[in-house]
């Protein structure tokens, strides 16, 4: 089962500092990663930067359009005024299918703010605890939802 996992972190450039933690345990073989992305959120800016982590993942990878559509959900909507967030209802909609739902949407604008930063995961077979506990002093919190096998099809041709 897939597993899209959300690590917050409390300074805005703990995520990338992350990423080669990630990079190794894949190396490893402590987790399938099969896509990721990241969000920094510098202290005083208006909105976050983000950013795919195209070296890191492999064939099959659910793509930028995914990302993108996930980040403008949670941190760029409330900013484009009704039309837009009434054109994307279908999309939320075909989220809300795959396990991405408005309560987790939600809870990801609340807590990823300015001076924050998150690293996104698509992954398979990942022990969370053995993650946390390698990306050591950075001592990040977790917030994840899990996509069942019909769910994660779903997500990728959505985004195929």
């Amino acid at each position: 089962m897939a597993t899209l996992t959300v690590w917050k972190f409390a300074t805005s450039d703990g995520a990338d500092t992350a990423v080669s933690t990630l990079k190794s345990l894949e190396n490893q073989r402590l987790i399938e990663l099969h896509d990721a992305a990241t969000v920094s959120w510098k202290p005083g800016a208006k909105k976050p930067t983000t950013r795919q982590l195209q070296p890191l993942v492999g064939i099959g990878a659910t793509g930028g359009m995914f990302w993108g559509l996930l980040f403008g959900l949670i941190f760029f909507v409330p900013l484009l005024g009704a039309a837009v967030g009434a054109a994307l209802g279908a999309a939320v909609g075909s989220l809300g299918d795959v396990g991405i739902d408005d309560d987790f949407i939600s809870r990801l604008r609340e807590q990823v703010t300015p001076g924050t930063s998150a690293l996104f995961a698509l992954t398979f077979d990942a022990v969370p605890d053995k993650v946390q506990e390698a990306f050591g002093d950075l001592q990040p919190e977790l917030i994840q939802t899990n996509l069942s096998a019909d769910q994660e099809d779903a997500l990728r041709e959505s985004f195929a």
